[in-house]
């Protein structure tokens, strides 16, 4: 099975670069996820605000921030993967 490759932290320039300062600023760090969206940093530059307005409560999302950590924690565990 292939798997999409992930823009390294100190390999990002251009575009990619600024899309992993902006994840720094509004997330805290550069998740997993947007070092695979460094491959189309258009794309993650949309996410990105997507998913930092529901991270945070009454932003716009309905449930609470625990539950959606709850959600995240029980996602990685079903699909093993490290959180």
């Amino acid at each position: 099975m292939s798997r999409v490759s992930q823009v390294g932290l100190e390999e990002a320039e251009g575009e990619t670069a600024r899309l992993y300062e902006a994840a720094t600023q509004m997330l805290g760090r550069v998740p997993h996820s947007f070092r695979v969206l460094g491959n189309v940093p258009l794309l993650g530059r949309m996410l990105l605000l997507f998913n930092a307005t529901m991270q945070r409560e009454g932003a716009g999302s309905v449930l609470s921030c625990k539950i959606k950590e709850m959600a995240v924690i029980k996602t990685s565990q079903i699909n093993s993967c490290d959180y």
